[in-house]
């Protein structure tokens, strides 16, 4: 970018790709590096923080950016891939200053700002902050109130100071078009303060999905932040199994005083899940699998399976059971997988194509034994029934690596191969 360009607004770079001189794609932006400066001076962009294939988080120097343009960010090539540590000097750009509350010099208004601008200095490879799209009134971007309007980084001040009660929903409107283990990733990599506050922001749902993808550290801390009915609500929204191991981090009395403030028919679920080994396919399993009486058609399992909510392992096949179609079920039947269902007409019953070979698990199976079933069958979720019959839920092969894998599995990289000095 040269000068004369029009200038880039910050939120519009949430998410987009970068890529090399080849068109390949380095990863993507999910925050910007800026350092504050003294004397009134414009702060200086230091970098993108870029998230690569790995999952793993570097820094990008502006001095190896060659352009941004057309929702894509051109890089020299050459990269360290070494993982980025925010240092003291330095201020991430969407996790800290969007919806941060400063005041206009000239009058002393209390703005919040919506948006921030970045421009490149003429014939020099250094960028800088240069405008502020703020909010009069202490109203955040969804709340629209007071004049909105564009000023002069040198119009505000404020931006040195730490502020307590930060609103967070611009921050959550860059979010909405990631997906939730990228969302967590972000969250992960914020200050315990803006993280606190990003979940606050977020509808029970979304940080549910969220809060299933997070380490269990990260959970337990935002959990614990949380008014206690508003903790209770987000857990009724998570999938049984990751409530009950979150559940399972927290103290015996604030685990059981959640509990009971939860929908009783939820709670219910999660006890059931807590009852059994860890390391099970009873604690494994989620109670919420695909169910449908023999009665069923073809038609009605497709319409099922078609549910946005579901994931593709708990999409992939069907339970077919007598009543009750609520786990624990009355007599299980069989399996019904999803490519069967494509195979025959939409008004054939599933009673009549129902998979029975297969002997199911059961609840006190050990994971290694779990592990093994779902490979030797090429199977993405399976069936835990009990001594008498009833199906009691299915476990899938997500849950399953998540057992497998290190504790620390979301935080590790994959590929740890470095090319070059970063040049801060």
């Amino acid at each position: 970018m040269v000068a004369g360009a029009p200038r880039v607004f910050v939120s519009h770079l949430a998410g987009v790709p970068v890529f090399d001189p080849n068109g390949d794609q380095v990863g993507r932006v999910r925050d910007l590096v800026a350092m504050l400066r003294v004397g009134g001076r414009a702060p200086r962009l230091l970098g993108l923080v870029v998230e690569v294939l790995s999952r793993r988080r570097i820094f990008l120097p502006m001095t190896r950016v060659t352009g941004i343009e057309s929702g894509q960010v051109i890089t020299t090539g050459v990269v360290n891939m070494r993982r980025f540590e925010q240092r003291p000097t330095e201020r991430l750009v969407l996790g800290e200053f969007l919806d941060r509350r400063v005041r206009l010099v000239e009058t002393g208004e209390e703005v919040t700002v919506l948006d921030v601008s970045i421009q490149q200095l003429p014939a020099r490879r250094d960028w800088e902050i240069d405008k502020y799209f703020v909010r009069k009134g202490k109203g955040g971007a969804l709340r629209r109130k007071g004049e909105a309007l564009t000023v002069e980084w040198s119009a505000v001040s404020g931006f040195s100071l730490e502020e307590v009660g930060q609103g967070a929903e611009t921050l959550v409107a860059t979010f909405e078009r990631l997906r939730p283990t990228d969302v967590a990733n972000a969250l992960h990599h914020l200050s315990p303060k803006r993280r606190a506050e990003v979940a606050a922001a977020l509808d029970d749902d979304r940080l549910a999905d969220v809060l299933e993808e997070l380490p269990e550290d990260d959970q337990v801390e935002i959990i614990g932040k949380l008014q206690e009915e508003r903790a209770a609500d987000v857990l009724e929204a998570m999938d049984p199994d990751d409530a009950a191991d979150l559940l399972s981090e927290l103290p015996e009395e604030d685990k059981e005083r959640l509990l009971t403030l939860m929908r009783p028919d939820d709670a219910a679920d999660v006890r059931r899940l807590m009852s059994y080994e860890e390391r099970t396919a009873g604690g494994l399993m989620t109670t919420e699998p695909i169910i449908l009486r023999p009665d069923a058609t073809v038609a009605d399992a497709l319409a099922r399976v078609r549910q946005a909510d579901l994931s593709p392992a708990l999409a992939a096949q069907v339970y077919v059971c007598r009543s009750p179609d609520e786990t624990p079920t009355g007599k299980y039947l069989g399996t019904v997988h999803f490519q069967r269902l494509l195979r025959d007409p939409p008004y054939a019953l599933v009673s009549s194509i129902v998979d029975s070979d297969l002997v199911p698990l059961t609840p006190d199976t050990p994971l290694p034994a779990v592990t093994s079933y779902l490979a030797a069958y090429n199977l993405v979720s399976a069936p835990v029934v009990d001594e008498s019959g009833s199906l009691l839920g299915a476990v899938t092969v997500d849950d399953v690596l998540d057992h497998l894998l290190p504790e620390d599995w979301r935080e590790t990289d994959f590929h740890s191969e470095e090319r070059v000095a970063d040049g801060r």
